[in-house]
């Protein structure tokens, strides 16, 4: 343990952890924001390249976290509670100022109840999803947070009725994206021609979901080709793995030439040239929604995963685009019914329906327009109190 001495002469540590691409993004903004206000802070824990460009000491790994599906998880558990238990050992030893958890509430959740329990004030940035399922969730929540940000304006609501300190920050996504340029401008800064229609594939940023979509999008991007000759394929893919992998099944057996490119990195300007997009459910689906993108959403996990999952909604939908409208939007497409058939139907429905495209962008717009509030400046001016409170009691 180091000295009062030590410890004073050290900048002030905020414990930060993310589990996955969507974290990163968001964790790096908070980041950027915080040192905004507060030049010298200091950030240790776990999170992606982002996070890590914005200036924190990655302590771990964030691609150790970023699995999805009970099975999947229940192969990784031993070496991610291994993760989480030599974490607290580490903020145990040299206690953050405040301990802030990016999503992750499994993984985050637990951490975030045993660093309270130290006196260290825990907030989580981005709720966990209590009104789609496992609501029994709020309790743990109670236990384990000081503060909750939440990205949705219908969460505050369940939050307060529930005794948890909580404030809607609005969603950065709806900030960062106006920077994304337009449909033609994407167009000429990606190389795609203007004519014909151009479809954007997003089946996914891990390789868990490459693993299970990547032969279901190129099927269907095969399918759709043969019913219009003229469009072209755009595939944004996040990191040097999964592009491989979404190449290896490309390349797999002979078939028809696809005017396909596979872009690495430049999700956003893919779904700005795009007509419409293929989207795996997640984060990119609120993505391509705060862009005005017309979608079809669809997902296949592992048959167990998916049954267990299913279960535990509330809700009639998967993709958030339709979670946050209270009604279906966009066609959701998911487990047995995902063939490619009926998901090349769907985005040749959209492309050919003029009026369909025109009411999904009119929905969309005003979903963008409810989420605009400068989230990271106004996430970080929410933990400022929780800072102050905690350097004024020591």
């Amino acid at each position: 343990m180091a000295s009062f001495a030590e410890q004073a002469a050290r900048p002030l540590t905020i414990g930060i952890v993310a589990g996955e691409a969507s974290g990163d993004l968001l964790g790096s903004q908070l980041i950027f924001a915080l040192r905004t206000l507060l030049p010298g802070l200091r950030f240790t824990g776990i999170g992606g390249p982002r996070m890590a460009a914005a200036g924190m000491e990655v302590l771990f790994p964030m691609e150790k976290l970023a699995v999805r599906g009970y099975a999947e998880v229940l192969r990784q558990l031993p070496e991610i509670l291994g993760i989480r238990r030599a974490l607290y050992r580490h903020f145990r030893s040299e206690p953050p100022a405040l301990f802030i958890g990016v999503d992750a509430p499994d993984f985050n959740l637990a951490l975030e109840t045993r660093l309270k329990a130290r006196g260290i004030p825990t907030v989580h940035y981005v709720s966990p999803a209590i009104w789609m399922w496992r609501r029994e969730r709020m309790r743990k929540i109670k236990r384990a947070v000081n503060k909750m940000l939440a990205l949705f304006p219908f969460e505050e609501a369940l939050y307060r009725d529930a005794g948890v300190d909580v404030e809607f920050v609005g969603h950065p996504l709806a900030d960062m994206l106006d920077q994304v340029p337009g449909r033609d401008a994407a167009r000429e800064q990606l190389k795609v021609r203007m004519a014909g229609p151009v479809i954007a594939l997003l089946p996914g940023s891990r390789q868990s979901e490459l693993k299970h979509m990547g032969r279901l999008f190129i099927e269907t991007a095969r399918r759709l080709y043969a019913l219009l000759p003229q469009a072209v394929f755009l595939v944004p893919i996040q990191s040097r793995e999964t592009r491989l992998m979404f190449e290896t099944e490309l390349y797999r057996e002979e078939g028809t030439e696809l005017p396909l490119t596979v872009l690495f990195g430049h999700a956003h300007e893919a779904m700005a040239a795009a007509d419409v997009v293929l989207v795996t459910s997640g984060t990119a689906t609120l993505e391509a929604a705060l862009l005005g993108k017309p979608m079809v959403i669809t997902y296949k996990m592992p048959g167990a995963s998916y049954w267990l999952l299913k279960g535990k909604g509330y809700l009639p939908y998967y993709g958030l685009p339709n979670i946050l409208a209270g009604e279906f939007v966009v066609p959701e497409i998911i487990q047995d019914d995902a063939t490619p058939e009926n998901l090349s139907r769907a985005l040749f429905n959209l492309l050919t329906d003029d009026t369909v495209r025109g009411r999904i962008a009119r929905k969309f717009a005003a979903l963008n327009a409810s989420f605009k509030r400068g989230a990271a400046l106004h996430a970080a001016r929410s933990i400022l109190p929780l800072l102050a409170r905690r350097e004024a009691g020591r």
